[in-house]
């Protein structure tokens, strides 16, 4: 089976300056794209916005994707919930308010749209972390919820429904093997599908929590005994951070591999391994449940959203037809995934492109349509199969 590819854009680029759908419709199909991620932060929030205002801007969608020929493909949240501990907040109260007045209310847009969902509103804290158990504890309800989330996600006709990838612990899921176990868990609680959004530069910070070894251990150790203080380096739990730099700091070097080895063996969700930095690897192994696919350009070492022009290409790492035979490789393997969700049967590569609050308007524009430019040498009809793109660079 090969999923049929969708260009998108997300339309965070346009908040705050076009903000009714039938502005932001004109300005991505002026720039040659026909599908659409309607982002929250674009005037859709269901914190802040009135219930029948909401059902008015889906009339105007609905009305103007008439008019325009572009249509909306996904909802997604936005900073407004990116910036809480939301749906894993320690109290359920907040728990309870994401879900079902935000989450669902979300889900209700998608169905009446025939649109998808993917969102991200949850986050550990430190108190969290620092505790196996409950860590555990709030794991399992975010399980919970999600498995929930796509149930009511089947029964309201919403084609799909997922959570983002992000790139520290506490914001799960944030390894290859963590997100693997998050889907397989939330489709062990009720045989639903629920997906992933895969971003091609959350992968910016993940090589920061690798477990350190050799060299590293003792270039760390020459660092503190240099500054009498731990300085960008990841040591996994308070615990073990604590007692690491007092045996430094000693001189008691050869204590320093078990403590981080003891602390690996209880917190394992606070490491990473190096190839969770690479983002192709993330494609090839889980791009085959990835309806939405997030694209920035980046250098590997910052998510800063940039656009797909010459400049940013130059020393982007992100290229079309390495990003292509990546997800091919995903469902040429698909077979040997079992107890997992449905392989995808579109996906949307979605254009996640920042607008700066300075920016110019006509250079928010070109940010837009050079992105635009350079996918179409890839992606040249909206619902072409992956298979025949790939064979199109081959």
């Amino acid at each position: 089976m090969s999923p049929r590819i969708y260009l998108t854009i997300d339309n965070c680029v346009a908040s705050k300056r076009w903000t009714s759908p039938a502005d932001w419709m004109k300005l991505f199909a002026d720039c040659g794209v026909y599908y659409v991620e309607a982002s929250a932060d674009n005037e859709i929030d269901p914190l802040y916005s009135d219930s029948a205002y909401l059902e008015d801007w889906t009339s105007s969608v609905l009305e103007n994707t008439k008019k325009t020929g572009v249509k909306v493909a996904n909802l997604y949240s936005g900073h407004g919930t990116y910036a809480t501990l939301g749906l894993a907040h320690d109290d359920e109260r907040v728990r309870e308010r994401i879900h079902h007045k935000w989450l669902d209310r979300m889900v209700d847009m998608a169905a009446g749209l025939n649109a998808g969902l993917g969102f991200f509103c949850h986050a550990f804290d430190q108190a969290v972390l620092n505790n196996p158990v409950r860590y555990e504890m709030a794991f399992r309800d975010l399980v919970k919820r999600l498995s929930d989330l796509a149930a009511y996600a089947e029964k309201k006709g919403v084609r799909y429904i997922g959570v983002e990838q992000m790139y520290t612990p506490h914001q799960v899921p944030w390894t290859v093997s963590g997100a693997e176990k998050l889907l397989r868990e939330i489709y062990a609680v009720n045989g639903k599908n629920f997906y992933l959004t895969i971003d091609t530069g959350h992968q910016s910070g993940q090589r920061k929590f690798v477990c350190p070894e050799g060299d590293d251990v003792k270039r760390i150790a020459d660092s503190i005994h240099a500054c009498g203080r731990l300085e960008g380096a990841w040591l996994g739990s308070d615990e073990c951070t604590e007692a690491f730099v007092k045996a430094a700091l000693d001189g008691d070097d050869e204590k320093l591999p078990g403590l981080l080895e003891a602390d690996r063996n209880r917190y394992p969700f606070l490491y990473s391994v190096y190839e969770d930095g690479d983002t192709y690897r993330w494609l090839s192994e889980l791009g085959v449940f990835s309806p939405i696919v997030h694209l920035q350009q980046t250098d590997g070492k910052s998510s800063a959203h940039q656009p797909f022009n010459v400049k940013c290409n130059e020393k982007g790492i992100i290229k079309g037809e390495l990003l292509l035979k990546a997800l091919k490789k995903s469902f040429d393997e698909a077979s040997r995934w079992n107890c997992m969700p449905a392989p995808v049967e579109e996906i949307c590569l979605t254009l996640e492109v920042f607008a700066g609050t300075a920016d110019l308007p006509c250079d928010i524009k070109n940010k837009i349509s050079d992105s635009v430019q350079y996918w179409r040498k890839f992606i040249p009809q909206d619902g072409m199969t992956l298979d025949e793109l790939v064979d199109r660079i081959s």
